[in-house]
């Protein structure tokens, strides 16, 4: 089996876990994530820190992004800018309008000013504890990863269900790594990296 053939079929089991784990989730495992997020990771007060919106069975972090915001934090949601460029990242406050995006992801409207996140809030289908994540095949993240960390310190924090967990994700050279992975159940340091953040 090539490494494509692995992940497509490791996708399709990795959606059933995840469509299953939102299933079961309530209300609070949000606010769950938020508090996990809170204990593990110190961010210092000029952070910027990018996250997503949750579409589909993706667990909703809007409760995390929420916290940052009242703390002070400048965040910022990803916009898909073409296939095989890095995304861009363009500011957002809970009173944003969103407009859709590329896959139809809601996203800041174009005049909305971009930004460059020190901490990156990462959706993902599965992650390992070597710090491995499974996406959804377009090579975004890896391409944003890479490009930031080429010029600058930037953390990647993956963001799922407890459940999403796989013992191995396949991967190679071009599969950047997650720092962090912060689930409702546990916060992992994955590379013992330094908790602050600025």
């Amino acid at each position: 089996m090539t490494l494509e053939e692995a992940k497509r079929a490791l996708r399709v089991e990795a959606a059933a876990r995840r469509r299953e784990a939102q299933g079961m989730s309530d209300d609070r495992t949000g606010e769950r994530l938020r508090d996990r997020f809170k204990e593990a990771i110190r961010l210092d007060s000029g952070a910027i820190i990018s996250g997503y919106w949750p579409v589909g069975d993706e667990l909703d972090l809007r409760p995390l992004l929420l916290h940052l915001h009242a703390r002070g934090h400048v965040l910022g949601l990803p916009v898909v800018v073409g296939r095989g460029r890095p995304l861009i990242f363009r500011a957002w406050r809970p009173e944003a309008r969103l407009v859709p995006g590329r896959y139809g992801i809601p996203t800041p409207s174009a005049e909305t000013r971009e930004v460059t996140p020190d901490l990156l809030l990462v959706p993902l289908l599965a992650f390992d504890r070597q710090g491995y994540r499974l996406g959804y095949g377009g090579g975004y993240y890896d391409l944003t990863l890479k490009h930031l960390r080429a010029a600058r310190r930037a953390l990647a924090v993956g963001v799922g269900y407890a459940a999403q967990e796989v013992a191995s994700v396949p991967h190679d050279e071009t599969d950047e790594t997650l720092d962090w992975v912060v689930t409702e159940a546990e916060a992992m340091n994955l590379h013992h990296t330094r908790e602050a953040v600025s």
